[in-house]
């Protein structure tokens, strides 16, 4: 397997390496409460719900 005869420098190395970015995450508001979160994710309500697809899964007892 063929080597590099030469070290690369950090210019060439950063050169290549500038299109590697860290991707904004999608944010989708929920229809029923109006809350903010991640899309694929169950999440917490403000009230204390765990809500999925716009369904509550987990409700906290106590309250």
């Amino acid at each position: 397997m063929p080597n590099p005869k030469r070290r690369h420098s950090a210019t060439r190395r950063d050169k290549r390496r500038t299109h590697y970015k860290a991707a904004v995450p999608t944010v989708s508001i929920d229809k029923t409460t109006g809350d903010n979160h991640l899309s694929h994710r169950a999440y917490f309500t403000s009230d204390g719900k765990l809500m999925y697809n716009g369904q509550v899964v987990f409700e906290k007892a106590g309250k």
